[in-house]
């Protein structure tokens, strides 16, 4: 992974690359910043870099040995370790190398850009948690006990080490704190506050912000079509919403499927239709915590854009024309007295589907207390 591949994040990159060239490279550094930043590309493409046989003043050479096995992700001195529950590909105690030709294949498809939610549908964790687990800490120790085969540093990317399990987290501590002799670890997180404290403060942070649209319309106007249906994709990345951005258009589908059933949940809790929010609620059950999280954030975003419509701060609003038509006449019932407690309770919510909750009480529930807050009239 070059860094010129990587959309925007121009100060980052510099930053990162005179580290190297300063002689600088902390053993321990936290790629942190929002879905869609491309910290996990930066973390790769640092890496690279590091451990470049023929280093350029603002990229690796693409063309060393080290930089092709990079770019195939098969360099035996780069490690992942990322958030993994059982499945059939690994029934009992699963570890992240159980998954690693699954982990590659996505990273390489999806250009480095994925999220939890890719992932676990690539490896159809189903209604499970993924999370980073002792079995995998036990192999942090393990392989950086042995020396580098041919790099200069040994990397370990740790990719959501939010997702770390609080009873295995003492197990990297020392190591983590004091590794081995050129040996680099970089952790990739999107929540800080879901981090183990003892985690942060043994690393050297590295905030890495939202995409703004300038950047990623540079990327993109090389031969776009601002007509096409490529259009949504710029949308939702103007939104910072890179996944969606850069499905194909089979799984696209998926942000249609978002905006119906929001729709549909919206106008059975306004009108405080019991029997349909039932059915509404075991059908969201059904699905998979991390569905039911995107779709809750879906939500969020779209309560967020209906407050803009409503005071008429129009240039910001990042619908498509499916999203306007219901927005234009929900927004109405969106204003001050009522969008603080609306996004209070669907952020909630989402904290108790990741501490899983259950999701038929949990939805009735919400969609209870969506239907008094619509009530609230404006003044």
């Amino acid at each position: 992974m070059l860094f010129a591949n990587i959309i925007g994040q121009e100060k980052i990159k510099k930053r990162l690359i005179q580290t190297v060239r300063d002689n600088r490279v902390s053993h321990a550094q936290l790629f942190l910043g929002p879905e869609g930043s491309g910290k996990l590309a930066l973390a790769i493409a640092y890496a690279q870099y590091v451990n470049c046989e023929n280093k350029q003043n603002e990229d690796s050479c693409g063309a060393c040995a080290s930089c092709l096995k990079y770019d195939k992700l098969i360099h035996p001195d780069l490690h992942f370790v990322y958030p993994v529950a059982i499945t059939k590909k690994a029934p009992s105690k699963p570890k992240s190398k159980d998954y690693l030709s699954d982990w590659r294949e996505l990273l390489l498809e999806k250009k480095y850009y994925v999220s939890l939610g890719d992932w676990y549908e690539k490896i159809e964790i189903e209604n499970k948690q993924g999370i980073i687990n002792t079995f995998d800490c036990n192999e942090i120790i393990k392989t950086l006990s042995y020396k580098s085969f041919e790099s200069e540093y040994k990397v370990m990317i740790i990719w959501m080490v939010e997702k770390l399990y609080h009873a295995a987290a003492p197990k990297i501590l020392k190591i983590l704190e004091e590794p081995p002799d050129k040996t680099l670890f970089i952790l990739v997180s999107e929540q800080q506050d879901q981090i183990i404290n003892t985690i942060i403060s043994r690393t050297q942070i590295v905030k890495i912000p939202r995409l703004t649209d300038q950047e990623i319309f540079d990327a993109l106007k090389t031969g776009f079509d601002s007509h096409s249906m490529e259009a949504q994709r710029i949308v939702n990345l103007v939104r910072g919403n890179f996944r969606e951005a850069v499905r194909e258009e089979t799984t696209r589908q998926d942000s249609d499927d978002y905006l119906k059933s929001f729709t549909q949940w919206m106008r059975l809790c306004f009108q405080r239709n019991i029997s349909g929010i039932q059915q509404f609620v075991e059908q969201m059950a059904k699905s998979g915590r991390e569905k039911q999280k995107r779709f809750l954030q879906y939500a969020i975003q779209f309560i967020r854009e209906c407050i803009l419509i409503q005071y008429s701060n129009n240039q910001q609003v990042r619908l498509n024309p499916g999203e306007l038509e219901f927005a234009g006449n929900f927004a109405s019932f969106i204003h001050s007295k009522n969008i603080s407690g609306i996004t209070e309770e669907l952020n909630n919510a989402i904290f108790h589907i990741e501490r899983n909750a259950n999701p038929s009480i949990l939805f009735m529930d919400l969609s209870l207390k969506i239907n008094r807050l619509l009530k609230i009239k404006a003044i």
